[in-house]
């Protein structure tokens, strides 16, 4: 089965004004669809056509840069969406407070951090927080559309947290103001998906 745009759980502009309908959809429709587009390109014919984005990156030939780049794009993109909601947002609580309150201090303290991983990443990329076996947990970031699950890349575990600081992300709303884009962000975290991720991958 050739992979699938997902669908967004909200409408376009349900995350005015912290991120703007017209981003998203450009976004969503354009820059996500192009990378399932040329994933499915990419794995045609392959050893890899079949296989689920989790195993593809786990195992990932990192000289193969069209599945590097469109793969990457492809679960990175997926896993923001989800990560956002615009109503039943939820709270930080239970065992991943529990877990970033070990590794941080505080949920301030650990917003500071991954703003500033989001924020000081040269170029495009993101930022990951991410989830070790066991339930420690990591920040980290990576170039262009790299994540924590390809070999040698950011922190290793599993992301259950991203935020794309690639312009196309932001730059229609915030111009070049990404430490705005990254507050904004926080609004619209969905602390129960989060949390649920936290569950599975620990």
């Amino acid at each position: 089965m050739a992979f699938e745009l997902p669908k967004l759980g909200y409408a376009y502009d349900a995350l005015e004004p912290h991120i703007d309908a017209r981003t998203m959809e450009i976004h969503h429709t354009k820059h996500h669809q192009g990378y399932t587009n040329n994933l499915n390109n990419a794995i045609a014919g392959t050893d890899l056509e079949g296989k689920s984005i989790d195993d593809i990156l786990e195992n990932l030939d990192m000289t193969n840069g069209a599945v590097r780049n469109n793969g990457g794009g492809f679960y990175n993109h997926s896993l923001f969406w989800d990560v956002l909601n615009p109503e039943d947002r939820g709270r930080l609580s239970g065992d991943l407070k529990d877990a970033i309150e070990a590794a941080y201090g505080s949920k301030e303290e650990f917003i500071a951090a991954f703003s500033k991983a989001a924020g000081t990443r040269f170029g495009s990329g993101w930022a990951w927080l991410c989830v070790h076996k066991g339930g420690k947990v990591e920040i980290c970031s990576t170039p262009n559309q790299d994540n924590p699950l390809m070999p040698g890349v950011g922190c290793g575990g599993a992301p259950i947290l991203g935020l794309d600081v690639w312009e196309h992300a932001y730059y229609l709303n915030y111009q070049n103001r990404r430490p705005d884009y990254i507050k904004a962000f926080f609004n619209v975290v969905n602390w129960n998906e989060v949390e649920k991720r936290y569950a599975e991958a620990k």
